[in-house]
């Protein structure tokens, strides 16, 4: 499918990832799309062709989305899921609830249906997600090319066929900007714990954290290339990352986090 106006969606979820995307379509045409959330905050949502509903059962009667994208928590899914069944004939479904798989959204849903699972992240509000994505057997050509360009508004987007493989994709990419956040947390309280002003120790921690990912961005090199660059030998760096790599430090530290994150992700299936 070319880039162009988009056909009518169903917007399931209207909280920050929800609305991150519904942004995304408009800036690429979107001309009609109906969100469900009953939350007060979610009637901001409004604009010209965009109407928000607080239930399924006030959705317009001949509403024909060409997708529907289920932006709510996994906890809701059983609950929610059976109302859009209605949909399943002749729309595409796009889950990007953390944990649910193809399996368990179609079975909620009760029908053979076109379904992608995918997994977006936070910069999607800036249109810098990474999102992983992957078809169930009944998605086609046309399908994929639809999901590809609605995930697309918000980032770049990769293409998996192993639905195993969205367990740890949550864990790294998506919780990852939170990772990120808590680091720029602890340089900020670090600095000032060595005595630093606060309005010095906030703007260094931040700048740091943006320029460095902005090299990354620019570079070519592997991080490891990038961290190598800055650590002189025998200078305060060194000594600083010697203690953060070592045995039972930073390294098995965020396995072990991401291995947590990982297993939830399992569980958030059942």
């Amino acid at each position: 499918m070319s880039a162009g106006p988009l056909p009518p969606i169903l917007l399931v979820g209207g909280g920050k990832m929800g609305a991150a995307l519904l942004t995304g379509w408009r800036e690429q045409g979107l001309a009609s799309a109906v969100v469900i959330d009953p939350s007060p905050e979610a009637q901001k949502l409004k604009a010209p062709g965009i109407d928000v509903f607080e239930s399924p059962a006030d959705i317009p009667h001949g509403f024909a989305p060409a997708a529907v994208i289920l932006a709510i928590k996994p906890q809701m899914a059983a609950a929610a899921l059976p109302c859009y069944a209605q949909f399943a004939h002749g729309a595409l479904f796009i889950s990007i609830m953390a944990g649910k798989t193809l399996h368990a959204v179609a079975a909620l849903l009760g029908v053979q249906t076109a379904i992608v699972r995918a997994m977006p992240n936070t910069p999607a509000a800036i249109r810098q997600s990474f999102t992983v994505a992957v078809p169930n057997s009944l998605v086609s050509e046309k399908d994929q090319a639809l999901a590809t360009q609605l995930l697309s508004a918000a980032g770049e987007l990769a293409w998996v066929t192993d639905e195993s493989l969205l367990d740890p994709v949550t864990a790294i990419s998506g919780g990852g900007p939170a990772y990120l956040f808590l680091l720029t947390e602890m340089l900020e309280q670090t600095a000032l714990a060595q005595g630093i002003p606060p309005a010095l120790a906030r703007a260094m921690a931040r700048k740091t954290i943006i320029g460095s990912a902005a090299l990354l961005a620019s570079s070519d090199e592997d991080a490891a290339k990038l961290r190598e660059a800055v650590t002189s030998p025998a200078g305060t760096t060194e000594r600083a990352l010697a203690v953060l790599r070592a045995e039972h430090a930073l390294p098995k530290l965020f396995q072990d986090a991401i291995e947590a994150a990982t297993r939830r992700s399992r569980e958030l299936s059942a």
